[in-house]
């Protein structure tokens, strides 16, 4: 039965025609990102999606949940909703394709205190977006208005990617040794971590607007603040059909201190060589209107490396050209060595230091 305005769910502040005009309406977005092994469209109670199985000896499912964190109070703050969704794909699918694994679907979450039809398609068309970037199909996800407990404007967003490899070709870090290099790829900027710090550096400490013109940013402050995180996926599965990569870092919440170790064998340490590239100067400007340390930096954020990788040594240039042609900004940052007791498994060297690939 058709809710009406009088009904008395209506009156509580749950519309179910307008989310049913939502899901109606972005049908066609959704229905761009589909791929091969989409069997449903949305709107059932689930998605199916049939699995290649020519393609994989032993098909392993690879999966990850994640979202987008206070960047939204960013996208609210400068009314620009249609990139916040491509964050939230890249979130996700980096986060499997450092296992070398392929997305094939995405799933999200999209809660709000009342539902606003503009911004809520805006938001999906995001998502849509992140996932063509992928090639990962958007195949449903979930709506929900709960009033009451987000204020107006306010809402919030989760993704879920599944993804395949095969069990003999899939990374973990395992085979990283001592005297592999460390490739690190450039972010597009903050990504989405950090934005807590961000937020009270920018609007608590400073009272900075989101319009207002940065002259060492080279644009508005909301522009930079807003630039989706960047989506490894192709570069990287591109990539690994001509070369192997020993382990994969997605550089997020803990940055270099944090992440790196998560790979790492036992007896590892990474070195990594902090002025072989140049950070975006939206780190240097949090930097010092926020009186953060380089330490606490690198812990905080990517410092303008989103992704990292380790490889053989005797592999590096040809890997470095091939990222290069794919369209990432690829240096050579670090290497492994050993690490001693005591030692922590990753080492910031804030100095020059010449190291074998030099010019």
């Amino acid at each position: 039965m058709s809710e009406t305005k009088q009904s008395k769910y209506s009156e509580a502040g749950v519309d179910i025609d307008k989310g049913n005009a939502f899901v109606n309406g972005i049908k066609d977005i959704v229905a761009s990102t589909h791929q091969p092994g989409v069997l449903n469209d949305i709107g059932g109670f689930s998605s199916l999606f049939a699995i290649n199985t020519d393609r994989y000896k032993q098909p392993i499912l690879v999966t990850s949940t994640d979202g987008v964190g206070t960047k939204l109070e960013i996208a609210k703050r400068c009314k620009k909703h249609d990139t916040i969704g491509i964050d939230l794909v890249a979130m996700c699918v980096n986060d499997i394709i450092v296992c070398g694994a392929k997305p094939l679907c995405f799933l999200d979450y999209y809660s709000v205190g009342k539902l606003d039809l503009d911004v809520a398609t805006e938001v999906v068309k995001g998502i849509a977006e992140g996932c063509i970037q992928s090639q990962c199909s958007l195949v449903g996800g979930e709506t929900a208005e709960m009033p009451g407990l987000y204020k107006t404007g306010d809402y919030d967003l989760a993704g879920f990617v599944v993804g395949i490899g095969d069990r003999d070709e899939l990374i973990d870090g395992s085979e990283i040794h001592v005297g592999n290099k460390i490739i690190g790829l450039r972010s597009s900027g903050l990504h989405s971590n950090g934005f807590s710090l961000v937020r009270k550096i920018c609007f608590t400490d400073h009272d900075f607007n989101v319009d207002q013109y940065i002259d060492e940013l080279g644009c508005t402050l909301g522009e930079e603040l807003l630039k989706p995180t960047r989506i490894y996926v192709q570069s990287v599965l591109s990539v690994l059909r001509s070369f192997k990569l020993n382990g994969i870092v997605h550089n997020t919440g803990g940055g270099f201190v944090d992440n790196i170790p998560r790979i790492l064998p036992a007896g590892c340490k990474a070195e990594i060589f902090t002025s072989r590239w140049d950070a975006q100067p939206i780190f240097s400007f949090l930097a010092e209107k926020g009186h953060v340390s380089p330490g606490e930096m690198y812990r905080t954020f990517n410092m303008g490396i989103g992704l990292m990788v380790a490889v053989d040594e005797d592999k590096v240039e040809d890997i470095i050209h091939l990222f290069n042609a794919h369209g990432e900004d690829a240096f050579l940052i670090g290497e492994i060595t050993a690490q001693q007791e005591g030692e922590e498994q990753v080492n910031l060297l804030f100095e020059r230091r010449k190291v074998k690939g030099d010019e």
